[in-house]
């Protein structure tokens, strides 16, 4: 009889870790779908880059990539990202896909531009820059054909 006491405090103290982690985790993540709005992109290279992925700005997480697909007419990722509210950026701003640095994630940067009005709901930036593989680079810079080859 006394085992099973101890059996079911161990248990009862793994489920309460297990829900209290469930907490935090629900606390700090934030869901597709609530709140702010979409705007769209296409790159040439999304390399890296899937849904759920951090949208920035100057550094600060402004949003996530909602939806990916390729557009068959045009071959490029087609990238939705929803941006919290309250983000307004211009309407000449562009979109470039970053990394945090040689093994981290990729993200999208978002680059504001100077225009005086800012990108609706729904609308497109235009500019955009896709991913760059650092393999292509090293293999570059391996072969000499990268800046000040021969």
């Amino acid at each position: 009889m006394e085992g099973n006491r101890s059996e079911v405090a161990v248990g009862a103290l793994v489920l309460i870790a297990a829900v209290g982690f469930l907490v935090w985790l629900l606390q700090f993540a934030a869901p597709l779908g609530r709140g702010g709005y979409e705007v769209t992109a296409s790159f040439r290279s999304a390399e890296g880059v899937a849904v759920g992925s951090e949208v920035r700005l100057a550094g600060i997480r402004i949003g996530q990539v909602a939806g990916m697909t390729l557009d068959p007419a045009t071959f490029r990722a087609r990238t939705a990202m929803r941006l919290d509210d309250g983000v307004v950026i211009p309407s000449d701003s562009s979109a470039v896909i970053a990394s945090d640095g040689l093994m981290g994630g990729a993200y999208v940067e978002i680059v504001p531009g100077g225009a005086p009005d800012d990108l609706a709901p729904g609308g497109e930036i235009l500019d955009t820059q896709g991913a760059v593989s650092l393999l292509d680079l090293l293999v570059k810079y391996a072969s000499g054909s990268g800046e000040g080859g021969e």
